[in-house]
């Protein structure tokens, strides 16, 4: 039985699929958990979200922007852009299941065996990280519910970029949100930058810093697995902050970190979608 960590397929199911024949992964006893932003601007964004679906408990899988976005779009919140390569979805026969499988996943999601936290973006330098998963719980019991399209229609916007806990409704929700799944840059206290998408060589802000680099309160206790990165190129300067993002969608490659070994498993991008 292996753990595999997969960073954002983004419809890059060909190379999912060599990846996972590389590993002779076998959904009877492996695990595949996969950091968010299954789908959009890759070609097969159908192919994959019904991929992973079939997987079953074999497949853990947290929420990113994208997988978000794509929600608002089907449900006529956001216009569907071609870029985005989502139509094959929207108009499949299956999609309102794919969909309300979709929506029930998480934000953030802690192995029950090993002593790591996956996350789409990453964990607020606010927030512990059982606060993060305490937080993600309040949005993703409101998302699987009757009540799921207040909040997809109010998730957009950048405000509130700081955390306090006397937050409450649409505001507080829509912070933990861009935090679990936006997130780079802060500033020293905290506060989420949502402008810069660099690496951190090429920053010359010295207010900014990546979020992992911000104090220590989300970093005592678990390794965190995140995506949506790309830049970092699977980089950071943290042992236990595990960039798993390695821009397969944009010409690079998709990458795949097996956990018992600490072995990465790396494919070419087909092409740059």
């Amino acid at each position: 039985m292996a753990t595999y960590f997969v960073g954002d397929i983004q419809g890059c199911y060909q190379e999912l699929s060599s990846l996972l024949k590389m590993v002779r992964f076998d959904k009877k006893y492996d695990q595949l958990w996969c950091a968010g932003d299954l789908v959009a601007r890759g070609p097969q964004s159908l192919e994959t979200l019904r991929f992973i679906k079939s997987l079953g408990s074999s497949a853990q899988v947290v929420l990113g922007n994208h997988d978000l976005h794509l929600l608002a779009i089907a449900n006529g919140i956001k216009r569907n852009k071609a870029r985005d390569h989502l139509t094959p979805i929207l108009e499949a026969s299956d999609k309102d299941e794919l969909l309300d499988w979709l929506r029930c996943q998480a934000l953030v999601k802690q192995h029950p065996d090993f002593n790591v936290v996956m996350v789409h973006a990453g964990i607020s330098p606010q927030w512990s990280v059982d606060t993060a998963i305490s937080r993600a719980k309040e949005v993703e019991t409101i998302l699987r519910s009757d009540h799921y399209l207040r909040l997809l229609q109010s998730m957009y916007g950048n405000e509130p970029a700081h955390w306090n806990k006397h937050l409450e409704g649409l505001d507080r929700w829509r912070y933990i949100i861009n935090a679990c799944t936006r997130m780079r840059y802060c500033f020293a206290d905290g506060t989420l930058d949502f402008e810069l998408k660099i690496p951190p060589q090429q920053n010359d802000n010295p207010n900014l810093k990546p979020w992992y680099e911000i104090g220590d309160k989300h970093l005592q206790k678990q390794t965190i697995v995140f995506g949506h990165w790309a830049a970092l190129e699977g980089r950071t300067s943290k042992d236990k902050v595990i960039a798993t993002d390695t821009g397969c969608v944009w010409g690079n490659r998709l990458s795949m970190l097996r956990w018992e070994d600490q072995r990465w498993f790396n494919t070419p991008s087909q092409s740059q979608y």
